[in-house]
């Protein structure tokens, strides 16, 4: 190895000693039969002229969960003026290896590999845990609304909408539920959408085109969720791994590159953080076995599991919007609504993060053990 490789090695590991860092270790193991470790390596080869450039590179969830851990995190850069960085945004809610080379700079190629351990998610709505509920300051910043999710006007008239036929002392589970039916009876998926799509719940509802991707359908739920003072959030990510519950469209393995995939969750109180993906239920509507009807057995199967389920053969980055990425050229025509894909500037500007074949970047997992 060399010495740069070294020292970009002990600055990263540096930086993730926080206090929820888990170290791998054959005690970990023994004591979590239902988890599962896999190796996620990110590569960037920026095909760029001679000089200064910066990439950015999502990592897993700043802090761990009962369902997700990060056990390591390495990166290596083949320039040994290369500097590498975790950057946490400033509300914690997501980081990334941020790598910079200077104007002297004569290849522009790093590597981070992450070590992380899942176990399937599966919460019980049965009896309430008074414990559980959130602050007030963590009910106002999951309630309001961004760029993307505004939680006023269309959206807040799209939400009484959805609750119409809710008595006015319905839970939270009850009201997310009723959101989240009218998000998977009213949504498509659209295959021509580029990426996972954008997230500008405003537009959609404006046009009526409420087709999409699982950043745009997930990202309807937690807009209209938070419009019905229901605390809800985007959990941006990638698949790892295939599915075991028999759904092609729903994993991927090895060259995982263009696997990205957005989740949602909402918050009740006596349960917790309450997971959901409506956006899968439409993925496997348009591709599963070529495609399926609404009331297909599989399609109502994965319509009820992923109301308060998750199957982690995935991986979660962040849970932020509108992300201003450090040290950009750009400054605030730069921001991007979330980090889910590798990005890029050289003195020309920034890569196109939904080309991989010509940004030059990719990903892959492999299962340990």
């Amino acid at each position: 190895m060399t010495t740069s490789r070294r020292s970009a090695l002990k600055t990263i590991a540096g930086a993730i000693a926080l206090p929820s860092f888990n170290p791998i270790s054959s005690a970990f193991a023994q004591s979590a039969p239902n988890w599962t470790t896999y190796e996620i390596v990110t590569e960037v080869n920026l095909d760029s002229p001679n000089g200064a450039a910066e990439t950015w590179i999502p990592l897993p969830l700043v802090l761990d969960t009962d369902y997700f851990r990060t056990l390591a995190i390495r990166s290596e850069s083949s320039d040994p003026k290369a500097v590498n960085q975790m950057y946490v945004t400033p509300d914690k809610q997501a980081r990334m290896l941020w790598t910079k080379w200077d104007k002297s700079a004569t290849s522009h190629s790093v590597k981070v590999s992450m070590l992380v351990s899942t176990q399937n998610r599966h919460l019980e709505i049965t009896t309430p845990n008074p414990a559980l509920k959130l602050t007030k300051e963590e009910q106002s910043f999951w309630t309001r609304g961004t760029k993307y999710l505004p939680t006023d006007g269309i959206v807040k008239a799209k939400a009484r909408e959805c609750l119409a036929g809710l008595p006015a002392n319905a839970t939270d589970v009850e009201k997310a539920k009723a959101i989240y039916n009218w998000v998977v009876d009213n949504t498509h998926r659209d295959p021509k959408t580029r990426g996972c799509g954008q997230g500008d719940v405003k537009l959609m509802l404006e046009t009526n085109n409420l087709g999409g991707k699982c950043a745009d359908i997930n990202a309807v739920f937690v807009a209209l969720a938070r419009s019905a003072g229901v605390p809800a959030r985007d959990v941006y990510g990638i698949r790892i791994a295939d599915s075991a519950r028999g759904y092609k469209s729903l994993g991927k393995s090895g060259d995982i590159t263009k696997a990205q995939h957005c989740r949602a969750e909402f918050y009740a109180s006596g349960y917790g953080w309450v997971p959901v993906d409506p956006a899968d239920v439409r993925k496997v509507i348009l591709e599963e076995t070529g495609g399926l009807t609404a009331n297909d057995p599989k399609v109502l199967a994965i319509r009820d599991y992923l109301f308060g389920n998750w199957e982690m053969n995935w991986m979660a980055y962040s849970y932020d919007h509108d992300i201003a990425l450090p040290g950009s050229a750009l400054g605030k025509k730069g921001d991007i609504p979330f980090l889910m894909y590798p990005q890029a500037e050289n003195t020309e500007g920034r890569f196109d993060s939904l080309d991989p074949d010509n940004f030059k970047y990719k990903i892959t997992s492999r299962r340990i053990g």
